[in-house]
């Protein structure tokens, strides 16, 4: 029950109107059984031919719970309505801004349709935690309540007898079903998130599925889980249709039992009090429908509060200081001593790194692959935090700037360049919200995008599929521009374009980062005469370091990587 009372800590802003809600349902349902009352009444009554001045009392009463039951349950709908809606909001943005610090280190272990699980579906079933879960068994009981008053006025054991049969509907049947029901909610959840993942993972690898004859097996498992969901739904379908027809029996019951000890009662005349009874007992069983569900959705949301809480409760790997520091204007760089090891890895990715970037200068990190070079952006960018040893920019360790406020400062290109499914315009200003479209087509000509700058608001698809890689990353190189940061880092920026476009990009981006610091990672050694420095690193360390007539005089790894990667362009 930890996680149940931890989801209701965060609707606890809503309790008055929550309480409001179940009142107005109260006096919906109480509303139905006056109706139902008054209308048992007048019929009666009317049997034995009375004056219609005696009917004047019924007939007034049948006007006012029938109007009073159609407002009340419309207001009951909008309050209870509107209350769902502001937990869900109010859900949504606490699980974004709690797992925004967490991403990427803490998420890495998720996989991505495990993950859109949890933000869509699990979120979305948390909105039964009012509706479904607090409001029913507070009207039920309030209900149970006002036929204990009604009936007591009458007979003290018929309102015993409408207690008991109430406790069985309200307790005995709930748990009935719960029993049968158990493990079918979070059974049903949880195929619903492995056909998320196993869907998703079609769709993103359908050629490699293709490719290796495993499109046939990988169809058979989405179909096994949606032969599982389905079979535990006719389960959930049957047990609800068995819990309705138990609540039913009970009214049934309660009713006979009623009328059996009512009954000798209508010697002394009171047979129109008897009709009253027997209508108002049928109708007091409706708010007991809704029970069974309710601990059915109990269990739902416990298990979608525990798997999103399993990702919450993780510490961020990164926190912003309390009181950070400005970014300096000297924006000089400095390595000292700088390892990082990845969870569950033992090898360290970077050892005792060290080196100095000065504010300008260009330089180039290559090595081959795992040698740590993507790592070192990782670390930059604060993604993570270093293991040992330290970066500082300014001469003040990074740890002392806001995370955000370092990030504006350092742009990025990386490898893989994401656009989201939006127009052109979206993407680019996600670096400069401000942008007007002027500063946006001067940043798509500067970045060779100029006849893209008539179609700011052409769709890009899904992942911007329906652009080519080079135009992808010179939107990239766009964004940068927008940026305007100090710091640039070019993280493979063109290692899956071709020849000719790699030329280009490359080119561009030389012109673009005169007079800023350029911190460019590759293992492709292309034009490496422009850098004022090149580091070369192996297992984590600097090995080599200076400029491209140097390290190919030295004989060394640097020389070899090139020679190969010329010798295998010549061939070729």
């Amino acid at each position: 029950m930890k996680i149940f009372f931890r989801l209701i800590a965060l609707v606890k802003p809503y309790f008055w109107w929550m309480a409001l809600a179940a009142l107005i349902g109260f006096a919906t349902t109480g509303s139905g059984i006056g109706l139902l009352m008054t209308s048992a009444y007048i019929i009666a009554k009317a049997a034995l031919q009375p004056p219609t001045g005696s009917l004047q009392f019924g007939i007034i009463g049948v006007q006012l719970f029938s109007l009073g039951r159609g407002v009340f349950r419309y207001a009951e709908r909008l309050i209870s309505h509107n209350i769902t809606f502001r937990i869900l909001a109010k859900l949504r943005l606490w699980f974004y801004d709690a797992i925004e610090p967490l991403a990427p280190a803490r998420l890495m272990h998720f996989k991505s349709g495990d993950l859109l699980q949890r933000v869509v579906d699990d979120i979305q079933s948390l909105e039964n935690i009012y509706t479904r879960v607090l409001g029913p068994p507070l009207t039920a009981l309030l209900v149970a309540a006002l036929m204990w008053f009604l009936l007591g006025v009458y007979s003290l054991q018929a309102a015993l007898l409408i207690l008991f049969f109430h406790t069985l509907a309200g307790i005995a049947v709930p748990l009935l079903t719960k029993q049968l029901s158990r493990g079918v909610a979070i059974g049903i959840m949880n195929y619903k998130a492995e056909q998320q993942v196993l869907a998703l993972d079609l769709f993103q690898g359908m050629g490699e599925l293709q490719l290796y004859g495993q499109l046939p097996a990988h169809l058979a498992a989405m179909q096994n889980a949606e032969t599982g969901k389905l079979q535990l739904q006719r389960k959930n379908a049957i047990i609800e249709g068995m819990h309705e027809s138990l609540t039913g029996l009970l009214m049934n019951g309660a009713l006979i039992a009623i009328l059996w000890v009512l009954i000798p009662s209508l010697a002394t005349g009171t047979g129109i009090s008897l009709t009253i009874i027997t209508l108002a007992v049928m109708a007091s069983f409706e708010p007991f429908l809704p029970l069974p569900s309710t601990l059915k959705h109990l269990e739902a949301d416990q298990h979608a509060g525990e798997r999103l809480f399993e990702i919450l409760d993780a510490k961020p790997e990164i926190v912003a200081p309390t009181t950070p520091l400005l970014f300096p204007a000297d924006h000089a760089i400095k390595l000292d001593r700088l390892s990082f090891t990845y969870p569950g890895s033992a090898t360290k990715a970077l050892d005792r790194l060290t080196f100095t970037v000065l504010p300008g200068e260009h330089i180039a990190i290559v090595g081959p692959s795992g040698a740590g070079k993507s790592t070192i952006t990782s670390l930059f960018m604060r993604f993570w935090n270093s293991s040992e040893g330290s970066i500082s920019i300014g001469g003040n360790n990074i740890n002392l700037y806001d995370p955000e406020e370092l990030r504006r400062n350092i742009a990025l290109v990386s490898q893989k360049t994401y656009l989201f499914a939006e127009t052109i315009r979206e993407n680019l200003t996600l670096a400069a919200p401000d942008a007007t479209d002027n500063d946006l087509k001067k940043a798509l000509t500067a970045a060779g995008l100029n006849h893209f700058s008539s179609k700011l608001d052409e769709w890009c698809g899904q992942h911007g599929m329906k652009l080519s890689g080079g135009e992808r990353q010179r939107i990239a190189i766009a964004r940068v521009l927008l940026q305007s940061a100090p710091i640039m880092i070019l993280d493979e920026a063109t290692a899956n374009l071709d020849g000719v476009t790699e030329k280009e990009i490359t080119k561009t981006l030389n012109t673009l980062s005169e007079g800023k610091t350029l911190i460019t990672i590759t293992h492709r050694l292309k034009a490496m005469e422009q850098y004022d420095r090149i580091l070369v690193l192996e297992k984590g360390r600097i090995v080599e370091q200076g400029v491209h007539a140097e390290l190919m005089a030295g004989g060394n790894l640097y020389r070899r990587m090139w020679e190969l990667q010329h010798t295998v362009e010549i061939i070729g």
